[in-house]
């Protein structure tokens, strides 16, 4: 027979109330829970399931002030006691002896303007109150917990802890933000945490928590407790001159890496995948070579945590939290610190337009469509298999807002790459008819996503100033990089994918047809002073039976390796900012693997050699002549001195900048040497050749003019005199007059 008056006590509360806090189905386990004050003074009550014993420690004076009696209910234990005190449980358990403050005994944790901003869409700082935040509540330390699911029925926080067992830690809703709340005491860094979360219709798979600031290793899918980034950066020059480094008028020459392919380590052979680099490794390795090759940023394919690898980071499920695959938080922030003080800028891709479906997820996070549309017409995405962020809703918005916000500041990121701007724009991309919903309007026009990018925009502009939002945008929508203030989206630049997928599809056409296609190199001169535009060969060029760029050129070996060469140099040369995928700066042959190293082996070979020598010499050139730069998005930077030599395959333009000499540059996209080739040029005298790239030193045939060239009192292509040149084959001629 339990004791007559812990029954009493027990009995205080209402009996279906604790049926269903024991079938862990309450909603509010404070009105159960913890101290309540009443006529004959304190009752205190505690429910731990599998406890032997527990007894009431008082806070101050540490003494045992008595013994916890368990009701009839097993786990429910509750006393009594004249006048409310601080205290602490001592609780007896079969595997040993716990002393820890009650979850219970503290009140409401988030302040009520964090709440009306996240509602509001507008918490700029959620990664600092949301998720598990290691912190001292009312001098205890300890982890607040704090996760958004308005339509359950009751959440849990679990873990190794409390034994997975989702009775030990529900938490507190806060109306009506819809807000679960819990501040666990004494709990540390490092554990592993998932909420457990009983929707309208049941219990759902355990999550993943969306504010995760840290997370276990794949395949392993908990959320991890991080403590504050707490790390002493060493990058103060770069980031008081980084506008200047970022801005229009700067060559912007792009590396980008997949984090876990570019080299690995322990790996044998062909078949041997090796492990990843951490990110220190990757400091040491990476940052060195990038700079030999004179690439301004590195872009890293998305490091916020993803299931599947394969998805190389594009389906990522933890928008705070780096990768686990490379190390910790405070890793990633060296890497990125050592990056600055190279005087190399770090930009992340960054996927706000769709999320995977796996269970402990995003997806129906709270039993229903919450971060996603409700209906498969706009919540699902049919090319990926994914589901579509619902940007229309304010605490979603908010939520991608803060991600966003999260690692420009938090981790000193130098620009954010928007992945898949085309899927957020339109309702109907890659939709049959019947198959898209139409915006209020009855238009194909994403609203809700226009309105997210161009506060993104916005925002970025203000709270972190001169850093970039680039986006990948493959249609013609007007103004990507236009000020949202005279209606355009506010990005600093726009993927020019017109531009790749004209030059690509030209340069793999065979020489002897490049004359039908003459146009594919032109035509993008029409309109590369619209937008401020990136020109990127990106990983999406060399993969899935697309070919390495090498291997994309046609011809024998030497013309393979020609080729590529005079395409890397048109790139350079042309108006736009740079972007180049790994391993095409020095030739791979095998398109992309992500479970697999580059091929560094064939470095050994002197052609690949070449190409390599190649990039970073025209890097060198690129970022010391101001006329390849500076005037990148205006026209005035640009002269069409050749466009219609198709019978030669014949290109060339001047290049000009705000002051100082203009650049010619000419190409020869064809086999046959062009000897005493006429091209008018604006200034008399000497023009020196700044580059050919077939010279011996990048294993071409050190054909054509190598050196200087003077020109001749004759009119050509309107300039008052010209220069005639011994164009080298499939090659590019870069000159510039001598200063007098």
């Amino acid at each position: 027979m339990k004791d007559e008056e812990t029954e009493r006590q027990v009995a205080g509360a209402d009996r279906a109330a604790i049926e269903a806090l024991v079938r862990a189905e309450h909603g509010d386990p404070f009105s159960l829970l913890g101290p309540h004050v009443q006529a004959r003074g304190v009752t205190i009550r505690a429910y731990l399931p599998g406890a032997l014993g527990v007894e009431l420690i008082d806070a101050v004076s540490g003494e045992v002030r008595g013994t916890l009696e368990q009701s009839s209910v097993p786990g429910l234990f509750s006393i009594r006691v004249e006048q409310p005190l601080p205290y602490r449980y001592r609780i007896h358990w079969g595997s040993g002896m716990q002393e820890s403050e009650d979850p219970y005994a503290f009140g409401p944790l988030l302040g009520e303007m964090d709440l009306y901003l996240f509602a509001e869409g507008n918490h700029r700082e959620l990664g600092k109150s949301f998720g598990a935040q290691v912190t001292r509540c009312e001098g205890i330390e300890g982890v607040r917990f704090a996760v958004w699911a308005p339509n359950a029925r009751r959440v849990s926080v679990v873990g190794n802890f409390n034994g997975w067992d989702g009775r030990r830690h529900p938490m507190r809703q806060r109306q009506p933000s819809g807000v679960w709340e819990l501040f666990i005491p004494r709990l540390r860094a490092g554990e592993v945490y998932k909420y457990e979360i009983l929707g309208r219709d049941g219990l759902l798979p355990l999550k993943a928590d969306p504010l995760a600031l840290a997370t276990e290793l794949p395949p392993a899918t908990g959320s991890v407790v991080s403590a504050p980034l707490d790390f002493a950066w060493h990058d103060d020059d770069w980031m008081q001159h980084r506008q200047g480094h970022q801005a229009h008028t700067a060559p912007l020459s792009i590396y980008e890496v997949h984090a876990g392919s570019w080299r690995r380590e322990g790996g044998e052979g062909e078949d041997e995948e090796g492990r990843c680099l951490s990110w220190r490794e990757l400091a040491e390795q990476l940052i060195p070579y990038v700079q030999q090759l004179g690439f301004s940023h590195i872009e890293l394919l998305p490091v916020m945590e993803h299931p599947f690898g394969g998805s190389w980071g594009y389906q990522p499920l933890s928008q705070f939290a780096p990768t686990a695959r490379h190390g910790c938080p405070a890793d990633f922030a060296a890497f990125v610190d050592a990056c600055h003080q190279a005087g190399i800028g770090v930009i992340l891709d960054w996927v706000p337009a769709h999320f995977p479906t796996d269970a402990h997820g995003l997806g129906k996070f709270d039993g229903t469509a919450l971060y996603e549309y409700a209906h498969p017409f706009e919540g699902f995405h049919q090319d990926w298999e994914t589901y579509i962020y619902n940007l229309g809703r304010t605490e979603v918005h908010g939520f991608m807002l803060a991600s966003a916000l999260h690692w420009l500041r938090a981790y000193h990121i130098d620009g954010l790459r928007v992945d898949a701007v085309a899927s957020m724009l339109y309702r109907d991309y890659s939709r049959k008819d019947g198959e898209w919903i139409p915006n209020r309007h009855g238009g194909r026009e994403n609203l809700e996503s226009i309105d997210f990018l161009r506060h993104l925009n916005d925002v970025v502009a203000q709270e972190v100033p001169g850093a970039l939002v680039i986006a990948e945008e493959s249609t013609a929508w007007p103004g990507v990089s236009r000020p949202t203030r005279e209606g355009g989206l506010g990005f600093a630049y726009k993927w020019n994918m017109g531009w790749m997928h004209d030059s690509l599809k030209y340069a793999s056409e065979d020489p002897l047809h490049r004359q039908h296609h003459h146009h594919q190199l032109t035509f993008g001169l029409l309109y590369a002073f619209s937008e401020h535009f990136i020109l990127p060969i990106s990983h999406d060029e060399v993969v899935h039976g697309k070919r390495s760029l090498l291997d994309k050129m046609p011809g024998d070996r030497w013309q393979k390796f020609a080729n590529l060469r005079l395409y890397l140099s048109f790139m350079w040369s042309h108006p736009g900012k740079k972007l180049l995928f790994m391993g095409c700066e020095f030739g791979q042959w095998r398109e992309w693997n992500h479970d697999h190293e580059l091929d560094w082996y064939l470095l050994r070979y002197g052609e690949h050699q070449g190409v390599q020598r190649l990039v970073s010499d025209i890097n060198a050139l690129y970022r010391h002549e101001p006329a390849l730069h500076q005037l990148d998005g205006q026209a005035e930077g640009f002269q069409w001195l050749i466009g219609d030599d198709s019978g030669n395959s014949v290109y060339a333009w001047l290049r000009e900048g705000e002051s100082g000499a203009p650049l010619l540059v000419v190409h020869n996209f064809t086999p046959q040497p062009r000897p005493g080739y006429r091209i008018g040029v604006p200034l008399q005298g000497l023009w020196e050749v700044l580059l050919n790239s077939d010279a011996e030193r990048y294993a071409g045939s050190n054909a054509g003019t190598l050196v200087e060239a003077r020109t001749e009192q004759q009119v050509s292509h309107g300039q008052p005199c010209s220069l005639v040149l011994d164009l080298p084959p499939l090659a590019t001629l870069i000159l510039k007059p001598e200063q007098l």
